[in-house]
């Protein structure tokens, strides 16, 4: 009965190995496509990390450099479109390294340019292709672009933006700057129960901030306001 047993097993398994042949030889040429279409995805995604993305964005970044030279020294008009020497400008920069954070960066740049020399409106274009996501850069970005629709005359915009730049940033650094900034223009618009939250926040959130410090004479303008409309 053992013997039986076991020379039924062993025919059971050469039965299974015999199947995994047949459908092994039967989809050979499949099997090793796939293998390959593989091992070529594998290959080209290290090839674009390390032969092309990688290379294109320290090439970025090096174009990049004299750029932000020229902005910390106020030169925006030279940062922005460059100059005889060989850097080619922020515009450029984003355009020729698309894709890279180093263009992102550029974007932000160079909408900050334009809101030096006055063009606000490139300036809303350009500060909007610019994405990040971390407290301070992303929120810092979106408060500059609020003050550029101060300029353009879009209050209501600017103060929307204003107080989702402080809301993202939670810090003490950003967050009461652009508050404070919300109220004012609040305040302008008549809106003064709004005006009187942004300022309360500083108080009560951003106590350790310098524009706590006088923010209870900002309260209290806005509530004698409120109280004589």
């Amino acid at each position: 009965m053992a013997n039986q047993k076991n020379k039924e097993e062993a025919l059971n398994v050469e039965e299974v190995l015999s199947s995994s042949e047949a459908f092994i030889l039967k989809n050979k040429k499949t099997i090793v496509g796939v293998i390959v279409t593989l091992v070529v995805i594998i290959a080209g995604i290290f090839a674009y990390n390390n032969l092309y993305k990688a290379p294109r964005e320290k090439k970025a970044n090096a174009a990049l450099f004299k750029g932000e030279q020229y902005f910390e020294a106020g030169q925006y008009d030279l940062a922005l479109n460059g100059d005889s020497i060989g850097y080619n400008g922020f515009l450029k920069v984003a355009d020729e390294f698309s894709g890279t954070k180093a263009a992102n960066l550029a974007n932000a740049y160079a909408g900050l340019s334009y809101a030096h020399l006055g063009n606000n409106e490139e300036a809303v274009k350009l500060l909007d292709k610019f994405s990040a996501n971390d407290e301070m850069i992303a929120p810092a970005i979106k408060g500059a672009m609020g003050n550029c629709y101060v300029e353009l005359g879009d209050i209501n915009k600017a103060i929307s933006l204003l107080l989702s730049a402080a809301k993202e940033a939670d810090n003490n650094t950003l967050s009461p700057v652009f508050l404070q900034q919300a109220g004012e223009l609040l305040v302008k618009e008549g809106k003064y129960d709004e005006a009187i939250e942004a300022y309360q926040t500083i108080k009560d959130k951003y106590f350790r901030s310098y524009q706590s410090m006088d923010i209870d004479r900002f309260l209290q303008a806005a509530e004698l306001l409120k109280n004589n409309k």
